[in-house]
């Protein structure tokens, strides 16, 4: 009983592991095994389709917690092809589907929501301009977007947005929460991290402005709290969460002080949860551990394995809420993570790919499947997506499309 009071609390003590039930706000987990949000390319036409439905469907379990792969808010928003969208009443209509596949299996579902800003490419943008961003700065050329016909091509010089547009892209999100619950989805998770836009404005490597949403940490992290603060005002703080990636440079997103960053984002939500007087849904870190799975990482920030676990720790420590943890876990890593603290919760990304059963699995500590990288961005409805084996299987257990 004192297991599930602390759990109810936010609070993890020793004796807990990924199987012990956790209470996040409003909602009741019986695990605390979640899938990460991960680009697919499934979405043929930014349209979430049935393909999609058995995909999130095969990945449900009652009382787990899912977050939906990166979803565009505006036209343009996207830096891959075939990303699903929630800005406009066809792809609300498309997503419902999904997310009722997911309600019926027991599973509480957030909608990612996520813009690339200079992560992404002219073709890609309405009139073929130029991808909106923090700065003119491109990403370097270690970095390649990829494209529609597959290949990868060059990063271009960016648009600045202007001051007074803000707001507009502030709304966009806005938007795109309320579309989100009308949608069906639980709520949803702003992605500020990863080097996309919020990420772009918040790192001192990428932001060069002058005004006030550049120079100072305070000033850098002024976008994600207006953000926060137009979606929280629509859905709710308890459906809202928020990612960040302070020790990630994925896209050169890097950042001369990971750690005073990370404290100032967490000082200004908690701040944030005291003058609303509800807390968020989490915030979900990204480890540096990240980088080992990343083919070009740069790793200039140089952090190594300990000191990002103790980065990872002084957030967790000072965050007055559910604290999720993401980044290369095992089972192994991510029980202790839970048994010592670290974490409330720990999403998993490329072992839930290859694995649609992989709570299951990592209950009884069975075999994984391994995944194929080559089929991680492809936009075959089945292969490399639906179908990896369950347990036991020899081809994966597809629930009829129809049905979905």
């Amino acid at each position: 009983m004192a297991e599930l009071i602390s759990a109810a609390k936010g609070n993890s003590t020793t004796g807990n592991t990924l199987f012990s039930p956790y209470k996040m706000g409003r909602f009741d987990l019986s695990h605390r095994v979640v899938l990460a949000p991960m680009v697919r390319c499934r979405a043929i036409g930014s349209v979430a389709n049935a393909a999609m439905a058995e995909y999130y469907t095969q990945r449900s379990t009652p009382g787990g917690f899912l977050i939906s792969e990166g979803t565009m808010i505006a036209p343009g928003s996207n830096g891959y092809p075939h990303i699903p969208g929630i800005y406009n009443d066809e792809q609300v209509e498309a997503w419902k589907k999904v997310v009722d596949g997911v309600h019926r299996q027991g599973s509480v579902f957030f909608c990612q929501l996520w813009h690339a800003g200079r992560a992404s490419h002219t073709v890609y943008q309405p009139g073929g301009g130029a991808p909106i961003s923090s700065t003119t700065m491109p990403i370097s050329s270690t970095w390649g977007p990829l494209l529609p016909d597959g290949s990868y091509g060059k990063y271009p010089k960016p648009r600045a947005l202007e001051a007074s547009e803000i707001p507009r892209v502030v709304e966009c999100y806005r938007i795109a929460a309320i579309n989100s619950i009308r949608a069906g989805f639980d709520g949803v998770e702003i992605h500020g991290g990863h080097g996309y836009l919020i990420d772009q404005f918040m790192k001192d490597g990428i932001n060069d402005r002058t005004d006030e949403y550049g120079g100072s940490i305070a000033n850098r992290c002024k976008f994600l709290m207006q953000v926060v603060q137009a979606v929280v005002s629509s859905i709710g703080a308890d459906r809202v969460a928020v990612r960040i990636s302070p020790a990630i440079d994925h896209l050169d997103a890097i950042e001369s002080n990971p750690l005073a960053l990370g404290l100032e984002i967490v000082d200004r939500l908690n701040k944030f949860q005291e003058s609303n007087g509800s807390k968020l849904a989490y915030l979900h870190v990204t480890l540096p551990r990240y980088h080992a799975y990343q083919k070009n990482a740069s790793k200039k920030q140089g952090m190594g394995e300990e000191e990002g676990v103790e980065m990872i720790r002084a957030l967790r420590r000072k965050y007055n809420g559910t604290f999720m943890s993401s980044g290369g876990f095992t089972r192994e890593l991510g029980m202790e993570a839970i048994r010592q603290g670290d974490a409330d919760l720990i999403s998993y990304g490329r072992l839930f790919i290859s694995n649609p059963d992989l709570v299951l699995r990592f209950k009884i500590n069975g075999k994984l499947n391994k995944y194929d990288r080559k089929t991680f961005y492809t936009h075959d409805p089945i292969v490399g997506y639906t179908d990896y084996p369950f347990l036991g299987k020899e081809k994966a257990n597809h629930q009829p499309l129809s049905r979905l």
